[in-house]
């Protein structure tokens, strides 16, 4: 690996190209243009996936509030609308039925709010980006971030061309030093690069551990009829027990497309709890055979959720960075909304670099007006409205809807100022205390392959490739943890917990347990890295390019 490393000096620098950095970029380009004695603002924009919106996963609603502002003409500009939403509904399935409830929460009203294709709709913001001047390179995912001291000065970008065994292939290329002013973080849930940066400097001393969830999401095309309007339904209840947070989305697309959706909070305690299974059952009820059936999958995906809210979000800014999006944990989970909030989040990023970059300052002194613009925002009004909301669900659903209620009279308080939480991993519970004996067996077979599928078959349809031969990028410090300890106290629930069969535990011919890593199937969702209960797998980004094709998702 002796090629030299080319560097690229720009003055600010968005990674990950969802609906944060793209807002962000834009914005931060027409700012620049109405200040010519700033002189021209070298602005980029790093993607790990091979096109814009290519890794974007979302349900999605989208509350247009964001985008007005950055672009008030954004309708008549052509921005992607799959509908407008023209009714909503809540429901409460029990096994075979459904029951719409009497009132709908305020929060769950959609009215004036769009269902979008997020794939669709960054790609469409990364063509306005582009048309601004901004650079957005494709392809080159963030592997680490470069320091002088504690200041943030750049992003090295993943080598290409390494073989598994981490020797340099014929074509190999080292990966680009990026340095940048100003560094804007918006890498989505569990983000790689945000990870290092909060560990490293203890962004997250005197926050709630993060709360996250797992969404395992398909698009079907249904019969003709049942998605000709902008119809969007929201349930609880089956297939989960009221021990779990979680529920489901349907909601209608064009072309006779329905984007349906399953989610389940990562801070269950039974170890073989398996989200993708349990979207799986989902389908089965009777209503969701009625509106799939003699349809045909199209798409899957998975990804993680950053639902903790206002207390788990970490300090947002430092010497040389800022954190935007889900990065920061900016998600309404209580709304299941954050587009907007990503998108409001970046655009006010965008604002705090100009200001550094009149003042020519890049510490967290300047930085740090990032954080009060936040504060004074709608963005930070909303997001303390419902601080306490899923973390009132630590004790089951019922306890959770008790203090859902309590928070919405309160104005988000509930019983108490700050609910705290454990880390979700950490409730997770050893088998033999499930049920006294260790015997428990997990579900396995059962889907009939026209209205439910395995998860290869899913998989399948997520359009996954990565090179073959690369250093595995879900990295296990302790491989001989899964084989003893983990088999013995959890059963492995990584074969449970990952919705893309991505790990595996083989026995070899003396009966003794390894375990086998199919990185070429990984989602990029996260899920390992979250809820591990050893917190040993670290997910790290794979060749450029590399990971699930989501287009129209």
């Amino acid at each position: 690996m002796s090629k030299e490393r080319e560097t690229l000096e720009v003055d600010v620098l968005f990674v990950g190209g969802g609906p944060g950095g793209m807002a962000g970029a834009l914005h931060l380009a027409n700012e620049a243009k109405k200040r010519p004695e700033l002189g021209e603002v070298q602005i980029a924009v790093l993607e790990k996936a091979p096109e814009v919106g290519l890794h974007c996963l979302s349900g999605a609603i989208m509350d247009p509030r964001a985008i007005q502002e950055l672009l008030p003409d954004w309708k008549d500009q052509g921005c992607p609308i799959e509908h407008a939403v023209e009714g909503d509904e809540v429901c409460y399935l029990t096994q075979t039925k459904k029951f719409g409830l009497p009132f709908l929460p305020s929060e769950l009203k959609n009215e004036g709010n769009y269902i979008v294709s997020i794939e669709k709709l960054v790609k469409w913001l990364g063509g306005k980006v582009e048309a601004a001047g901004v650079n957005v390179f494709t392809g080159f995912p963030g592997a680490s971030l470069l320091y002088d001291g504690d200041k943030v000065i750049g992003v090295r970008t993943g080598d290409k061309g390494v073989d598994k065994n981490g020797e340099p292939k014929a074509n190999f290329e080292p990966g680009i030093d990026v340095l940048a002013k100003v560094v804007v973080l918006g890498e989505g849930s569990r983000g790689s690069l945000t990870k290092q940066l909060v560990a490293k400097l203890k962004l997250d001393e005197g926050r709630n551990p993060q709360i996250h969830a797992t969404g395992v999401k398909e698009v079907w095309r249904v019969r003709k009829g049942i998605c000709d309007k902008g119809w969007v339904v929201h349930t609880m209840g089956f297939p989960l027990d009221s021990k779990k947070f979680g529920g489901s989305f349907v909601y209608s697309m064009k072309e006779d497309l329905l984007s349906v959706g399953f989610v389940v909070g990562l801070d269950y305690d039974d170890p073989y709890t398996d989200p993708h299974r349990l979207f799986q059952e989902f389908k089965r009820h009777p209503w969701m055979q009625s509106l799939l059936e003699g349809g045909e999958l199209v798409n899957y995906g998975a990804k993680t959720i950053a639902e903790g809210g206002y207390w788990a979000m970490p300090k947002l800014y430092g010497d040389g960075f800022m954190l935007i999006g889900e990065s920061a944990g900016m998600l309404n989970s209580k709304r299941l909304k954050g587009i907007h909030l990503a998108m409001k989040a970046g655009m006010l990023a965008a604002e705090t670099a100009i200001e550094a970059l009149q003042k020519k300052d890049f510490t967290s002194a300047t930085l740090a007006s990032y954080d009060r613009r936040f504060g004074d925002s709608w963005a930070h009004d909303e997001l303390w409205r419902v601080r306490n909301f899923r973390q009132g669900f630590e004790g089951g659903f019922w306890s959770g809807m008790f203090h859902t209620g309590l928070q919405t009279v309160t104005f988000g308080r509930g019983l108490h100022r700050r609910y705290h939480n454990e880390p979700g991993h950490a409730r997770m519970r050893r088998l033999a205390e499930m049920n006294g004996d260790g015997e428990r067996k997990p579900q396995t077979g059962g889907f009939d392959g026209k209205t439910t599928f395995d998860k290869l078959t899913d998989v399948f349809h997520s359009g996954t490739k990565h090179e073959e031969n690369q250093p595995v990028h879900l990295q296990v410090a302790d491989t001989n943890l899964c084989s003893t300890k983990c088999a013995e106290e959890y059963g492995n629930p990584c074969q449970f917990f990952c919705p893309a069969s991505v790990y595996e535990i083989e026995t070899d011919g003396e009966g003794k347990k390894k375990l086998k890593i199919n990185a070429s199937n990984c989602v990029h969702c996260k899920t390992c890295d979250i809820m591990d209960p050893y917190q040993v797998i670290t997910w790290v980004t794979p060749e450029g390019g590399g990971g699930p094709v989501y287009r129209g998702m």
